[in-house]
């Protein structure tokens, strides 16, 4: 068998990787390189279809073609490319030709992922092609075109993906993951005919003649059927392309190439030895010596690879040293960078937010990147504005307050009813706006916004007083509280030159006791209304006007500080009230955890200086103790009085926990309104780090070792109270539990784990970062800030405000408010299928049925299809193991709560996969 078929047969194995879309195209074909071409249908879902009269030498044909038409936002492609674990070619074709008779060619521009690739101007170029090199990081590309402001509609007519050698063209950028190239040039020297491509290329790079390059001093070109050895290139240039070469029968050889935006850029030089001859030469770029004296060797070939930065033309010189210069093949790409994507979190926040109001937004993949959703700011990769106004919202969504990086929040004209809540959180924002809604109290969120500088409430339903607390908001110049219906004197803290306060169309409000007093019950909407501007304006009057003001100024000062001192000790009086309280519960509680003071807390931390996680809860700092034990310290952000309320609930809950697979209080901080706790440090990392974050880079987690970390959270996942007053199973169960303590204990007696004693305790935030790993790999679950005690009588119904994460909520509780154990279990088999599948539960890439893991994974497990199993996993663990997992996986999921198993019956179904699979290691000697 000849080399020119054998290689022809490995390009057509090497076709099967291939894609390639016929857009607008309705059936499939097979071109003359023997490549099947199909209709894009499956990988977009929007836009019309229509043919364009194509003309290529003297044969013309139509060619099919999508455009789309008066649609917002992005149009995009999802190209699938889970199985490609290296570098893609991506290449488009946009033709316009006339097809609507309109002769207005269109522009607009083309992103890949969250990066804008280029733009396309159909009037300067017609058709016009594209060609990329993406290194491939997510299961799905989006390709997504974009209009611009009056310039036509996006057209596209072909679409090809291309896999490229592992580690192919990264020789020498810095870093490849966090840019991608785009082509503008890829040159077979020496060739003066036709572009090669597939299958002459088996990666089917498409290589131009450079007749229309040629050098300034014109050398002659070769081409030489001799053979040798590639490999060592990881681009694998063809042969063909090798063979050829423009050698100079001069000193110096020399390539001009215009480039189309000024930029940095990468040039690979391709050098083979096709003569019987070994010449060396200095390579220049743009006058600069890149390589002096290279020499190219008979029967080898070798490469350059250089990067540029800030040119806007290319000069690529080669001055002989010996005997004449020759080059072989060039490419030169515009190194691009990639935008970081936004957070995670904000991003599942925003989506489920989409998806439970049924809303269309038009909101997929990035939301700041390419170019920001609708309704929506960015700074950099950060949405920093949400802007929901006039739309039917009725409440605010518990999401918003995974969104930590919003400065401004508008959601006037929303509908919006009841308290203000799930706010606390955004600790960054600056504008609220509130109007126009039926808002009927305050809450306690906004005491927590400590950067707020614009509160806008006007047009509400509030009633009852003006809260102290909003005078402690330092930053607030604006508060708008007009046309509702409050009351009262509004706190003298809000008194200041710095803040505009609007009070106007309520029932009575001012800094003076003394205005409301005595208005009967009754009082017409005729009630002296103020708007109240508390920048002091200066007027010069007579002498007589200046001595009045004197004495008048002086019973205002008089009635201000006494008003000040009274103001004073009734809100001091609480403060010292509450520490005192909280101080005798903790004695009463028998608090086991270690008190710190402040100063204690910000030794430990050296000033707060190393953050190792962050989350709607506050900040989490490394700390290291007096002796030398390492610490996690969180700092929660929530200050107020039921946040203080929480806190004590939660130390005391916490300081009697002791649990191998719960991780421990180490201690407390609770002075001068700060609240601190202090855990264990688990060197590990969470789960969700392990599974996809950084961690997961290093090492993959084994499926033994997955259940592993299952069965330990399954342990840690619900506590109960155990009180030892029940000797019978204090002696049978317990053993020696010292009835003073009264201690939380997790009962493995599993039929006492839902039928124990009152009150119990649900989770209500179990997901894969709030189950930490220690050194050797053991699960403990943490963070028990949202949990919630119901006595055994409530256990099965609680009401009570939806709290929990984006992705992990259980669909009963977020629709009813209805909370029971089994909402814990609903998140802890998202868990289940985070282990299985290796992603997280919502992502913002892939076609719509894959977003939720929940909807996306449970069909195929309940059907025993493992096709969706974590790649890493594949041949590494029993097929009975995996069934049980699955199944229980699948089962914990269900929508409705009754159909769900107890954690309980998880737990055993996981350790039962946890053993077949030890049993299968140690069958096939692979347990260590």
């Amino acid at each position: 068998m000849s080399a020119s078929i054998c290689a022809y047969i490995m390009a057509m194995a090497m076709a099967t990787g291939f894609l390639s879309l016929s857009c607008g195209g309705t059936t499939s074909f097979v071109d003359s390189s023997n490549l099947t071409w199909v209709s894009d249908g499956n990988y977009v879902s929007i836009g019309n279809t229509a043919t364009a009269s194509f003309v290529e030498g003297t044969s013309s044909s139509l060619l099919p073609i999508r455009f789309f038409p008066n649609s917002p936002g992005r149009k995009c492609y999802r190209l699938p490319v889970r199985n490609i674990s290296s570098s893609i070619i991506v290449r488009t074709q946009f033709v316009y030709k006339n097809y609507d008779g309109l002769s207005k060619p269109p522009a607009f521009s083309v992103s890949l992922g969250t990066a804008i690739s280029a733009t396309i101007n159909l009037s300067r170029t017609d058709p016009w092609t594209e060609e990329f090199i993406w290194p491939v990081n997510k299961d799905i590309l989006p390709l997504c075109l974009q209009s611009l402001p009056d310039a036509g509609f996006p057209v596209i007519s072909t679409l090809e993906v291309r896999p490229l050698p592992e580690g192919a063209y990264r020789t020498g950028l810095k870093d490849f993951s966090d840019k991608f190239l785009r082509k503008s040039y890829r040159i077979n020297c020496g060739c003066n005919n036709v572009s090669l491509r597939y299958p002459m290329d088996q990666y089917d790079r498409i290589w131009d003649a450079d007749l229309d390059f040629s050098p300034i001093h014109i050398s002659p070109g070769f081409e030489i059927r001799s053979t040798f050895n590639s490999s060592s290139l990881k681009e694998t240039p063809p042969a063909p392309v090798l063979q050829t070469a423009r050698i100079s029968g001069k000193e110096v050889l020399t390539y001009n190439l215009p480039l189309d935006t000024l930029g940095d850029y990468y040039v690979v030089l391709y050098f083979a030895g096709i003569l019987p001859i070994s010449p060396s030469f200095d390579v220049l770029i743009n006058g600069d010596v890149i390589q002096s004296n290279y020499t190219v060797k008979m029967s080898e070939v070798s490469a350059l690879f250089i990067e540029r930065k800030g040119i806007k033309s290319l000069d690529i010189t080669m001055k002989s040293t010996r005997r004449y210069p020759q080059i072989n093949a060039i490419e030169v790409y515009e190194i691009v960078d990639i935008p970081s994507e936004s957070s995670s979190t904000t991003v599942s926040a925003l989506q489920v937010f989409q998806q439970s109001t049924g809303l269309d937004l038009g909101w997929d993949d990035d939301p700041c990147s390419p170019m920001p959703w609708d309704h929506i700011g960015c700074e950099g990769n950060s949405v920093v504005s949400l802007e929901l106004s006039d739309i039917n919202l009725r409440s605010i969504s518990p999401t918003f307050g995974d969104l930590l990086d919003l400065k401004s929040l508008d959601l006037h004209n929303t509908s919006l009813a009841g308290e203000i809540q799930n706010l606390g959180s955004l600790q960054l924002l600056e504008k609220l706006n509130l109007s126009f809604n039926q808002l009927t109290s305050f809450g306690f969120d906004l005491e927590d916004l400590i950067n707020l500088q614009i509160l806008d409430l006007q047009s509400n339903s509030l009633h009852g007083i003006v809260p102290d607390s909003l005078g402690e908001l330092k930053d607030l110049h604006l508060l708008n509280l007009e046309n509702n219906q409050l009351q009262g004197t509004l706190p003298l803290s809000l008194n200041r030159e710095s803040l505009e306060v609007r009070t106007s169309g309520n029932l009575c409000l001012s800094f003076s006791s003394l205005v409301c007093n005595g208005l009967p019950k009754n009082r017409s909407i005729e009630t002296p209304e103020f708007t109240i501007i508390t920048k002091k304006k200066h007027n010069v009057h007579n002498h007589l006007a200046i001595v009045l003001g004197a004495v008048g100024g002086a019973i205002l000062v008089l009635l201000v500080v006494s008003l000040s001192v009274l103001f004073y000790t009734r809100r001091k009086r609480p403060e010292v009230t509450y520490t005192a309280r909280a101080q005798s519960e903790m004695r009463n509680w028998n608090v086991a955890a270690k008190l710190y003071s402040h100063k204690e807390i910000k030794a430990a931390t050296n000033k707060f200086k190393e953050v190792i996680g962050r989350g709607s809860f506050g900040t989490v700092y490394l700390g290291k103790l007096p002796d030398g034990k390492l610490v996690a310290v969180k700092v929660k952000f929530d200050n107020s009085q039921l946040g203080a309320d929480s806190f004590m609930n939660e130390v005391s809950l916490l300081s009697q926990i002791r649990h191998q697979n719960l991780v421990s209080l180490e201690g407390f901080c609770h002075e001068s309104k700060q609240q601190i706790l202090v855990y264990e440090y688990l060197p590990g990392g969470s789960l969700a780090d392990n599974l996809y974050g950084a961690s997961s880079k290093r090492v993959t987690l084994s499926w033994v070792r997955r259940l592993k970390i299952a069965v330990d959270a399954a342990k840690g996942t619900h506590i109960v109270l155990y009180l030892t007053s029940d000797q019978r199973l204090h002696r049978k169960t317990l053993g020696n539990i010292d009835e003073k303590l009264k201690r939380l204990v997790y009962l493995e007696g599993l039929d006492y784990l839902h039928n124990g004693s009152d009150p119990r305790i649900i989770h209500r935030d179990v997901k894969s970062s709030n189950i930490l790993l220690d050194a050797d790999m053991n699960a403990k679950v943490c963070d028990f800030g949202l949990s919630k005690r119901v006595t055994r009588a409530d256990a099965t119904h609680v009401t009570t405000v939806v709290k929990g994460t984006a992705g992990y909520l259980d669909p009963e509780y977020y629709s009813t408010q209805q909370l029971t154990e089994k909402s814990d279990v609903y998140s802890f088999g998202v868990v289940l299928l985070e282990l299985i599948c290796g992603r997280e539960p919502l992502r913002r890439s892939g076609n719509p049925d894959s977003f939720n893991l929940v909807l996306w994974a449970k069909p195929y497990l309940q059907a025993g299809a493992f096709q969706i199993v974590d790649e890493s996993l594949n041949g590494t663990f029993d097929v009975e193991s995996m069934r049980k997992a699955a199944i229980v996986a699948s089962r914990s999921v269900e929508r409705d709560a009754p159909k769900r198993p107890c954690i309980a019956e998880v737990l055993r179904e996981l350790k039962e996969a946890y053993s077949i699979q030890l049993s299968f290691l140690a069958s096939s000697g692979h347990l260590h």
